[in-house]
């Protein structure tokens, strides 16, 4: 797991890894700002384009002067300009502003808005007015210098994270925030990254490695942490040559009503996909012709005509998930209460089941201990309540599953699982999983893996990421509109395949 560091962290960091190396804080400077030109020269090759550097007077600031010196060096069409916001400069600003100056290009000071330069939306802006230590929204001429690089449409790269985003708490002026195209951020990503709210200023994202001392990083606690590749691999099981179905665990999928037999289909077919080696569907008399002719190797358990209404399966299944398609009936409601409160079996808890236990919170104590539920953002809100921000709403998450010992699944671009007091964001995934069935596709790979004797956090991690893996290879043949959620069984081979396949070298 890569972990989420706090602007404390990272400001310890990099102290302890300029003491252990026994370097100054401007070698380690110009070691970024390397790193930093470098990303940029392998990708303009010297392209004359008009390259606008704006910088702060801290250590950001500092960053970006060295990064224009690179680039001057290399004979790149650059002009720089540095934001008299304050009378203060940092040391290390000050010094490389003086080996700038030594090259013959003398930064232009902006104090007002006569001095700002004009922008076309062919240039390139390099933005490195505030770093990750900004504790209030830009104001005067800061604010009207990052509306002013707004307004131009350029292409902007922020250095580290784009000016005026907080690392770790909600944006209080959208106004004064840079809107990046793109972003090199240092080290490891930082939480803003993550949210939703922060969508518009942060486009695209690439952690930049820069050395910081690894044994701090990994000594370092930290609520916040990024799913891997490595991660996912190392969890994997391995089949034994003599394995047979009866090792592999039994699913049973609960759902479905007149209408909506689809979600139960695609949760069966997934825990086989995954891996289960017997599955059973429970499912209203009105879908079993439907399941059965659609997946013969699926067996099938019948409740009353139209809804769920008895939940008494005979099946003996290791894991068992619910929800999906199943209606909120009164009959339903009944059935499933009765379900949760003689049920010991591990559970995962999707669609409908998540809005039942909404209206019923105290049928939330009858789950078992580290049960999964997979709430989409409504469903979520039904179940924690309203949220006045995405950081609120982290807590919130983090909240209930502690109080609950669950783990919650809440789906989205960056879908983050919550643990044992920790989230964990995963970084697979596209818009093309915006479409119908795609939860149930989960709620099934879930299950199937849980079946199969993965503990619950296991089974998230790496049902999450094969699951938007596949959006991601589909993407090499079909957009995203083309893309359905019986595309996610027909690829997941192939997102199995990627993950034993070894990373090209870069």
């Amino acid at each position: 797991m890569q972990k989420i560091l706090n602007q404390k962290q990272l400001k310890k960091a990099d102290e302890i890894t300029i003491k252990k190396k026994q370097i100054t804080s401007l070698d380690l400077m110009e070691h970024v700002s390397k790193q930093c030109f470098d990303w940029i020269h392998n990708r303009l090759q010297g392209n004359p384009i008009p390259i606008h550097v704006f910088c702060g007077i801290g250590n950001n600031g500092g960053d970006g002067l060295t990064i224009a010196r690179m680039l001057k060096k290399h004979s790149y069409n650059i002009e720089v300009y540095v934001v008299n916001f304050s009378e203060k400069r940092a040391n290390d600003f000050l010094k490389n502003y003086e080996r700038l100056k030594e090259l013959g290009l003398w930064p232009k000071t902006i104090n007002t808005t006569n001095d700002l330069p004009t922008i076309s939306e062919n240039d390139m802006v390099i933005d490195a007015i505030f770093g990750i230590g900004l504790n209030k929204s830009p104001n005067g001429i800061a604010k009207e210098t990052i509306q002013h690089i707004n307004q131009s449409n350029a292409y902007v790269l922020s250095i580290d994270i784009p000016s005026g985003l907080f690392m770790d708490r909600p944006i209080l002026d959208e106004n004064s925030v840079i809107k990046a195209s793109q972003t090199l951020t240092f080290e490891t990503p930082k939480l803003a990254f993550f949210l939703p709210e922060n969508e518009l200023f942060s486009i695209n994202t690439e952690v930049i490695p820069i050395g910081l001392n690894q044994e701090f990083i990994q000594n370092e606690k930290t609520s916040f942490q990024v799913i891997e590749k490595q991660d996912i691999l190392h969890k994997y099981k391995f089949r034994n040559k003599f394995s047979h179905k009866g090792n592999f665990g039994h699913s049973l999928i609960i759902g479905g009503s007149f209408g909506k037999i689809g979600a139960t289909i695609l949760a069966s077919k997934a825990c086989l996909k995954i891996g289960s080696g017997l599955v059973t569907a429970y499912i209203p008399k009105c879908g079993y012709t439907i399941l059965q002719t659609a997946i013969p190797e699926v067996m099938a358990e019948v409740d009353s005509e139209n809804e769920l209404e008895h939940f008494n399966f005979k099946t003996k299944p290791n894991a068992i998930g619910i929800g999906i398609g199943m209606g909120i009936s009164k009959k339903t409601q009944k059935g499933f209460t009765q379900f949760l409160k003689t049920n010991k079996i591990p559970l995962v808890i999707d669609a409908d089941a998540i809005n039942i236990l909404a209206k019923n919170e105290d049928l939330l104590k009858h789950i078992p201990k580290n049960s999964i539920l997979t709430p989409h953002p409504k469903e979520l809100e039904r179940l924690i309540g309203k949220w006045e921000n995405d950081f609120e709403k982290l807590e919130k998450i983090k909240t209930f599953s502690t109080k609950y010992s669950l783990i919650l699944i809440v789906k989205g671009h960056f879908t983050a699982i919550a643990f044992k007091d920790k989230i964990y964001f995963n970084q697979t995934g596209n818009p093309a999983l915006a479409t119908a069935g795609s939860g149930d596709v989960l709620t099934g790979m879930l299950t199937g893996l849980l079946a199969q004797g993965y503990t619950s956090f296991d089974a998230s991690i790496i049902a999450v990421f094969l699951h938007g893996k596949t959006a991601d290879i589909a993407l090499n043949t079909q957009v995203y509109e083309t893309f359905i959620a019986s595309d996610i069984l027909e690829i997941l081979p192939q997102a199995f395949t990627d993950l034993f396949a070894k990373e090209m070298e870069k």
